[in-house]
């Protein structure tokens, strides 16, 4: 029995440690460069995950032409990233942001929640800007 405690104990300390390398950020440094801007179709959504010292953070971008709109991942309803499958942010026709948890809906260039669970809240913005060609975050 006690060996089955130390061994515990080791696993547990492992874990706690484990989460905090992992934390989960809600923003990033500026300056990052994500790539070309072509990364991401004109009308698409796109996932980042970027690995910091401090932790993750995971966020998301939207492209309209010249114009990207960046987002933590993250619905304002239950906290839950918002894609079960990757880069799936959208609505069928491009026209919203959707969580497809519980099919809160936002506007692409505000993250206004204008239908679901969480109408009123907003996703919480992550800023990026287009410079040469390339998306940054600011």
């Amino acid at each position: 029995m006690r060996e089955w405690t130390k061994h515990h104990f080791r696993i547990q300390l492992f874990r706690a440690r484990s989460a905090s390398m992992s934390e989960r950020l809600s923003s990033t440094p500026s300056g990052v460069r994500l790539g070309p801007v072509e990364l991401i179709a004109d009308g698409a959504a796109r996932n980042f995950v970027l690995e910091m010292k401090a932790g993750r953070f995971h966020g998301f971008a939207v492209r309209s032409g010249d114009t990207v709109h960046g987002y933590v991942d993250r619905c304002p309803h239950m906290g839950l990233p918002l894609a079960q499958q990757l880069d799936a942010y959208l609505t069928g026709d491009r026209a919203l942001i959707q969580c497809s948890w519980h099919g809160a809906l936002f506007r692409i260039d505000d993250g206004a929640c204008v239908g679901g669970p969480c109408t009123g809240a907003a996703l919480t913005p992550w800023p990026l800007e287009v410079r040469d060609g390339a998306i940054f975050t600011a």
